[in-house]
């Protein structure tokens, strides 16, 4: 049989489904996830997505482009690499993806023998907890690596994972080690960042500036 044209809009006067007519499609929530973090090169983000073609993800990044979700910008010398990074109407998804997080949290469970782990895909479920802890950057460390959480005197967050995915922050205000487990127990709300600080499944090392901010 020919193959059908992908549908490319429900058709309806709705605002989830106009919502869903530009992020619906498999992988697109997820390339959003991994942009959050910062810009990246095409090589990282195919990286980051295991299970997903190049012309799947090649594609799906044209059509963010096309949606004015996605912007791609060549750097300067001597990195002279092209990078893909989130416009503000992408980055607004952030609120999207936690609540999707908070929903989908219970159905985590352990990881299974096919699963892949990336420690920043645990940023999101993570930023509530660690807003906890007042204004200023916490970097995080698990066995599968690091990300740093942004806080803002105003209660907004954001992540990173450093440049091209190296999990480094600039001077981060505070370190956190913890591990896998317990992030899933903080994500399905079974476990707050004090008890897992005082039970010893994480370690937290703070500056006076951060300790005050509290």
């Amino acid at each position: 049989m020919p193959r059908q044209p992908r549908r490319r809009s429900y058709d309806q006067h709705c605002a989830a489904a106009r919502a869903l007519d530009l992020v619906g499609d498999r992988w697109t929530l997820l390339v959003v996830r991994e942009l959050l973090a910062g810009p990246r090169r095409y090589t990282d983000l195919h990286a980051d997505l295991p299970g997903v073609s190049t012309d799947m993800l090649a594609g799906r990044l044209k059509d963010m482009e096309g949606a004015e979700l996605v912007t791609r910008r060549r750097l300067p010398p001597p990195a002279s690499a092209s990078v893909y990074e989130l416009t503000p109407r992408g980055r607004d998804l952030l609120p999207v993806l936690r609540s999707l997080a908070a929903w989908g949290a219970p159905e985590l469970g352990e990881p299974r023998p096919t699963d892949a782990v990336r420690a920043h895909w645990y940023a999101i479920p993570l930023l509530g907890p660690l807003a906890e802890l007042g204004p200023g950057v916490v970097q995080v460390s698990l066995d599968e690596g690091e990300f740093h959480v942004r806080i803002g005197g105003d209660g907004s967050v954001a992540y990173g994972d450093g440049a091209y995915g190296d999990g480094a922050a600039d001077a981060p205000d505070a370190r956190l080690r913890t591990d896998v487990a317990t992030c899933r127990a903080l994500a399905e709300g079974e476990l707050t960042l004090a008890e897992a600080i005082e039970s010893g499944r994480a370690t937290l090392e703070r500056t006076a500036q951060v300790a005050e901010t509290r």
